[in-house]
């Protein structure tokens, strides 16, 4: 009997054995294509039912050429790498990964914003140079005195909150599809909080009118000698106008964990602007996130072919288009 088809595009540095053990285990002929290159995928995936996705682009062109994939698993809580719009189209379930790395990414942006707000990065380089405090002329701010502000108030930002809640004097956040607000945030529109937050941090995903938010008017509105945090989407921001406003001293300083383009090029002044605090795309790794990056998409597309649906949709098919649980072992897909 035909087994399900399931492939994984590619996991950059993850390591696919996990998830291709765990779909294997369950029946699922599993595959790797380690690119994310279309043709390649396409040659591999041709008779897919399923697709674990990790950057590459699932456009309608793609999926012209995948006839027989019913499933689109990413392996982040991001999914903007989908055409979600395509995939509802054509009665196709989405899945996430809405919490695997929540607490990680959280503590990284507070870890970069507590870092830049005591001028980590250039006490230390006092002391590289052979200086000491004399030569330090930062003058911290307390953190207790600083507003904290969130552009987005997702998992990650409200994990943010609650952890940086207790550090800073007030937490002021926007989000337009958040209803629910806990006591320690301060709802606001953006201008507010662009106006008010002496530590601005995005947590929003990239979408048309987001990409470019972070631009010359924008910063100008935040407040002179404010941080600036992005563990988002590297595109959220425009770079010349940030560099130009660390050059003017009116950001006091950035931390950066995505860019617009990744990696950077070695030339680029996003590497070398002494007021900038860089990560490698890296606010998600843990030991315990590693884990779950590909384990998870896995459970994800093992759930949706036994039981019909799976885990954490994003996604959710027409009710017309959806089937009967099964096994693994069954021929054929849920439409």
């Amino acid at each position: 009997m035909t087994r399900p088809v399931a492939v994984i595009t590619e996991s950059e540095e993850l390591d696919p054995e996990p998830g291709l053990r765990l779909l294997s285990e369950a029946g699922f002929d599993a595959r790797f294509v380690g690119s994310r290159d279309p043709e390649a995928i396409a040659a591999a995936a041709h008779d897919a039912d399923a697709l674990i996705v990790g950057y590459a682009r699932i456009d309608a062109a793609l999926l012209d050429r995948l006839p027989k994939v019913r499933m689109l698993a990413t392996m982040s809580a991001g999914y903007d790498m989908i055409d979600t719009a395509e995939a509802a189209r054509r009665g196709l379930w989405v899945s996430n990964l809405p919490d695997s790395a929540t607490e990680d990414v959280a503590v990284h942006a507070l870890a970069q914003a507590l870092a830049l707000t005591r001028r980590l990065p250039q006490a230390d380089a006092v002391v590289r140079g052979g200086g000491w405090s004399n030569d330090f002329t930062e003058v911290p701010r307390r953190a207790s005195e600083l507003t904290l502000g969130l552009v987005g108030f997702g998992r990650i930002a409200r994990t943010l909150a609650r952890i940086a809640a207790p550090l800073f004097g007030r937490v002021v956040a926007h989000d337009p599809h958040t209803t629910d607000w806990p006591a320690v945030v301060d709802q606001a529109d953006l201008d507010t909080v662009i106006a008010e937050a002496d530590v601005l941090s995005l947590h929003t995903p990239s979408t048309a009118q987001t990409r470019g938010m972070v631009n010359g008017p924008l910063l100008a509105r935040m407040r002179p000698g404010s941080i600036l945090v992005n563990v988002s989407r590297g595109d959220l921001i425009d770079p010349d106008a940030v560099l130009a406003a660390l050059d003017s001293g009116h950001l006091a300083g950035a931390a950066l964990d995505v860019f617009p383009t990744e990696p950077p090029a070695a030339d680029d002044r996003l590497r070398s602007h002494p007021r900038l605090l860089l990560s490698p795309h890296s606010a998600f790794l843990t030991a315990a996130s590693m884990r779950a990056y590909l384990s998870g998409p896995a459970h994800n597309v093992i759930a949706w072919w036994t039981t019909g649906r799976p885990q954490t949709p994003v996604v959710v098919p027409e009710p017309a288009t959806t089937t009967a649980p099964r096994t693994a072992s069954t021929q054929g897909a849920p439409a």
